[in-house]
């Protein structure tokens, strides 16, 4: 699957532990962060280490002009995307609904839904067989809480995943046809810095000995499913989901 490879969100977490794992099974990698720059250079610099290619852009995927210029910046520097990881995500505190404000909302689904609508968009008009593309394959990462709805924590941010599955199946079924495969993972509990933007650092310590694997997962085993469907070994996959949540 050797290629060009965009991931948003990929300073930190699952989405730097997908960037280190692309490069090193040969791809270029674009590495998109909205804020912390260093962590984003601290990951292009350990994949150029290694003799692989990366940059760092600066992009807040809510922002439709800044998710045009990433593409246009990618196409100049590494060439046209032929996989895109859309792992960009926000939570904020934990609460219950009935403290959830609009603005709120307009914050979480602008990142979890309309910057993954953005990002597809633009893979699809560089990957499509209909606009001249050699075809490529996109990965959404979603969460168990989709389906588990998160109650008195995140409902909203499980809604906004919930929202992107609906994206994954429904994009999948639009562009089968024209050499593009889509598909998304939902992580679990997974050892990553989002759950101190909630409030609870420790959150994977707390819920990690109810799961049924009696563990936290690592940012890492999120990285192998969503390299595996984005690798011609799952060719034949589109619209599925592969739940990487230690039987949660």
């Amino acid at each position: 699957m050797p290629g060009v490879v965009l991931i948003t969100g990929g300073s930190r977490g699952i989405g730097a532990a997908t960037a280190r794992l692309a490069a090193e099974r040969g791809c270029a990698v674009c590495v998109n962060y909205r804020t912390n720059a260093d962590a984003a250079a601290e990951v292009v610099a350990g994949i150029e280490a290694s003799g692989g290619a990366a940059l760092a852009v600066r992009a807040d995927v809510a922002s439709e002009p800044d998710v045009v210029r990433l593409f246009e910046t990618v196409d100049a520097r590494l060439g046209p995307v032929t996989s895109l990881v859309n792992n960009a995500g926000i939570l904020e505190g934990q609460t219950r609904v009935e403290h959830i404000d609009a603005a709120r909302i307009d914050r979480v689904f602008a990142t979890n839904v309309r910057g993954a609508f953005l990002c597809a968009r633009e893979a699809v008009r560089r990957m499509s067989t209909a606009h001249g593309g050699r075809g490529g394959a996109i990965v959404n990462v979603s969460s168990r809480a989709a389906q588990l709805g998160a109650p008195g924590e995140y409902v909203d941010y499980a809604a906004s995943k919930a929202a992107l599955d609906a994206l994954t199946v429904g994009l999948a079924r639009e562009v089968a046809g024209e050499g593009i495969r889509v598909n998304g993972v939902r992580a679990g509990i997974i050892y990553t810095t989002i759950h101190a933007d909630g409030g609870e650092p420790g959150r994977v310590d707390r819920l990690g000995p109810t799961l049924p694997m009696k563990r936290g997962g690592d940012a890492i085993e999120v990285a192998r499913a969503i390299l595996w469907l984005l690798s011609d070994e799952a060719s034949y996959s589109t619209g599925t989901f592969i739940d990487v949540a230690g039987g949660r």
